[in-house]
């Protein structure tokens, strides 16, 4: 199973520029087992103002809902103090962490337009970033 990142899902929803490749790799996750959306990721979408229409047109490219565990907040809410300790810029907030904790305690990897971060305080975490070649290679679900 593969998380997705809620800029992925805003790439293909909004033809951003990097669409094709976002639903490139959407669509290459999908062939090998589910593709989840977390509660913050459904939540970020419906901050556009049309909620129930973008969950539901993630919902039909394929992607399912996997509500967070307890333990992958907790995880978040740890590695966003110690992001804060080693001196980590305001941009980054809450739920960046809580989307990459869900994908490493709760699935497989994580699509994402956001590698670097990910990369960086989930380690072990497989990224699958559709602007590069690597991740068009099929992940494991």
């Amino acid at each position: 199973m593969i998380a997705v990142d809620t800029n992925v899902l805003f790439d293909v929803l909004f033809d951003g520029p990097t669409a094709d490749a976002s639903m490139l790799a959407l669509g290459d996750a999908l062939t090998v087992g589910p593709v989840v959306m977390c509660d913050v990721v459904a939540a970020e979408l419906s901050s556009r103002g049309q909620g129930t229409e973008l969950v539901a047109a993630a919902r039909e490219m394929g992607v399912q809902f996997l509500a967070m565990e307890e333990k992958s907040a907790v995880r978040a809410g740890e590695m966003m103090h110690r992001y804060r300790q080693n001196g980590g810029p305001r941009g980054r907030a809450v739920p960046d962490f809580l989307i990459g904790a869900h994908a490493l305690l709760q699935c497989n990897g994580l699509i994402t337009l956001d590698a670097g971060f990910n990369r960086q305080y989930f380690k072990g975490l497989p990224i699958f970033d559709p602007l590069t070649a690597a991740s068009r290679s099929r992940p494991n679900p």
